[in-house]
């Protein structure tokens, strides 16, 4: 700027690293990368370790990681996401970079998709002598011998390295067995999670000796209830995590794990597990009173028993799943939302769910009552709307997250009651809502009565609040099978009026997924979805939208990382034109199945060069080549699909 005297210019002086580092920690990290391509010094500032905590380097095993492995070094600690290695050279040098370089730096290691050697691993993990998080989830390779650290000065090497291992991860392992399992937890005697999900454990019978599983010593072919008991003895005091998804635990295995003496877990996740009964539920609440997080989703036999047990024994619960527990019904719902600390509850696909108990239990309790952050009512078909009213309205203080996912008879009424008291909304899932509109969108719904369900009884909630100013006219009924009718230009200029009333109240949204609502057109998505936070937005299978639509979510959410506009028919390379050069950001964009050209993919190439996947399947005129070179020039790519383009034809159904 210019000096006082007038005779030339100074230089303002650079801000302090530490101011910068302040001003930044006000951004989401999103904004943090873009600000750190300004200069140097705010570069330096976004690679303040306060950013750094929960950051994951993830690489493919390739001459190039050396470079990346090599410039990680000078960072203090660090994460790591090796994928596709092998029991080659570049695999086996890379490994050797990460021990050299980093060494005691690495805090986490996953390596999925590969196929690493037992002597490649055990040259590495020595030198990992800060190692807190360790992902094996999968490496068959390791374990298929049963050799794997069966040398005792290997064994020492490794508890010397891991003896700070808090989580360990062994899911999907099919030659996992006691005696490999014994060496591996024997060297991390501090483990706080474990996740044996997906792995075949043997919990009632031994299948190879047939006989019960104890009966014998250590088995080499598997891993036994048995065995896994053990280790809960011996590292009770420590462990407070266990994952047994996707497993044949049977009722009394689980009640074997849960009076094991002194231990006490916070979070077990028991997903998919079938043979569960709602007994073993009751012995699990009663002996595990502290479980924070639990997850018993896709357990198939469970009824609302395990409902009750739960809302009575899990004073302290947090996060519950009941996910695809078919036989659960309302009863139990009430009291479960009695739990005050529950902040997460997942009933999706849960069919003979309608909110009648869930409402109750909410108003009943006062201000003892939960404070949920996070809904999800996924394919709960018997959900209504006043279902939906009385919701929002009970826990609009607190809802971050609500997933209303397929529940075909949500209407206008349900988003204009979302809109009103859910304005803190940060997910809102409306895909597959056919009965939804431009008019709920917009807020343009008549105030009138709604007569309560017979469920609800006479004292029910009743629309008859006024939802801001939402205007005085009703739009006719329009039948599923007729074209959504085209708003004009005075019911557009009356919306304009009513700020507040509409999804644009909800300002702090980051993800919205409104695919496959077929009666949405331009005339609300141009007005409505315009929030700069906005980072994941699916548009799919909306066949009355247009390139009108695409331009105006270029322009007002330029902070997507997101865009899923598959089988949209009105979307063309106009539309690409208009937003590709306002998304910046763009990591993943689906346009399957639209009217797009090889124009469309150069226009990607050359504004939206973050790019990691791409999905352009069924677009006939969109070239293979043309493909192939954007392959080529963006340098962050990892996926494209490309099925059916070019004008090949769809294969005919047998």
């Amino acid at each position: 700027m210019e000096g006082s005297d007038g005779e030339g210019m100074t230089e303002t002086p650079e801000l302090p690293l530490e101011i910068i580092v302040y001003i930044l920690s006000f951004l989401q990290a999103s904004d943090r990368k873009e600000a750190s391509l300004v200069c140097r010094s705010w570069y330096n500032a976004s690679q303040d370790f306060a950013f750094q905590k929960n950051v994951t380097f993830s690489f493919p095993a390739s001459a190039s990681s050396l470079e990346l492995v090599r410039g990680l070094s000078r960072k203090s600690r660090c994460s790591l996401r090796i994928s596709q290695l092998d029991g080659f050279s570049i695999s086996k040098s890379l490994l050797l970079e990460v021990g050299e370089c980093l060494g005691s730096n690495v805090e986490s290691l996953a390596l999925p998709g590969s196929s690493i050697t037992e002597a490649s691993l055990l040259s590495l993990l020595p030198r990992l002598t800060s190692l807190r998080r360790l992902d094996l989830r999968g490496l068959d390779s390791l374990f298929m011998s049963g050799a794997f650290l069966s040398r005792d000065e290997h064994r020492q090497q490794v508890r010397s390295a891991l003896c700070g291992l808090e989580e360990l991860d062994l899911s999907d392992l099919r030659y996992l067995s006691d005696l490999t399992f014994s060496r591996l937890v024997g060297c991390t005697p501090s483990l706080r999670r474990l996740s044996l999900a997906g792995c075949h454990i043997a919990f009632e019978f031994d299948p190879y000796r047939g006989c019960p599983v104890g009966v014998v010593e250590d088995s080499s072919a598997l891993l036994s209830l048995r065995n896994l008991r053990r280790l809960l003895t011996e590292q009770k005091s420590t462990l407070v995590a266990l994952d047994l998804s996707r497993t044949s635990i049977t009722p009394e295995s689980l009640r074997t794990v849960a009076q094991v003496e002194d231990l006490v877990l916070q979070e077990l996740f028991l997903q998919g597990c079938k043979e569960l009964t709602d007994y073993s539920v009751e012995v699990l609440v009663k002996h595990q009173p502290r479980l924070v997080k639990l997850d018993i989703s896709g357990c198939t036999e469970l009824t609302s028993r395990s409902v009750e047990a739960v809302a009575r024994g899990l004073k302290a619960l947090t996060h519950l799943s009941l996910s695809r527990d078919w036989r659960i019904t309302e009863k139990g719902l009430a009291n479960l939302l009695t739990v005050s600390t529950l902040r997460s509850l997942d009933l999706s696909e849960c069919l003979h769910i309608n909110g009648t108990e869930m409402v109750k239990g909410l108003k009943g309790s006062g201000n003892s009552r939960t404070h949920l952050e996070s809904l999800c009512l996924k394919s709960c078909t018997y959900i209504r709307d006043l279902a939906v009213f009385s919701l929002t309205q009970l826990l609009g203080d607190t809802l971050r997250e609500l997933d209303l996912t397929s529940c075909v008879n949500v209407t206008d009424l349900s988003v204009c009651a979302i809109a009103t008291y859910l304005q803190r909304l940060v997910v809102l899932r409306l895909g597959w809502c056919k009965e939804v509109t431009d008019w709920g969108l917009l807020g343009m719904v008549q105030k009138s009565q709604c007569e309560p369900d017979d469920e609800m009884g006479d004292k029910g909630p009743r629309f008859t609040r006024t939802f801001g100013n939402m205007g005085f006219f009703k739009p006719p009924r329009m039948p599923f099978e007729e074209r959504p009718k085209l708003l004009t230009q005075n019911d557009l200029q009356q919306f304009k009026q009513q700020a507040g009333t509409s999804l644009l109240a909800l300002k702090r949204l980051q993800e919205l997924d409104l695919s496959a609502c077929c009666k949405l057109t331009d005339s609300s998505i141009t007005q409505v979805v315009r929030y700069p936070d906005l980072q994941h937005l699916s548009l799919s299978m909306l066949p009355e939208i247009t390139d009108a639509s695409l331009g105006s979510v270029g322009r007002y959410c330029r902070s997507l990382t997101s865009l899923a506009l598959s089988h949209c028919p009105g979307i063309s390379d106009g539309g690409v034109a208009q937003a590709a050069p306002y998304l910046h950001r763009l990591q993943h964009v689906s346009l399957s199945c639209c009217n797009i050209t090889d124009r469309s993919l150069f226009l990607l190439m050359q504004h939206c060069k973050r790019l990691k996947t791409i999905d352009v399947s069924g677009c006939k005129n969109v070239s293979i080549t043309t493909v192939d070179l954007l392959q080529s020039h963006l340098p962050f790519l990892e996926n494209a699909h490309y099925k059916f383009i070019g004008g090949a034809e769809l294969p005919l159904a047998d």
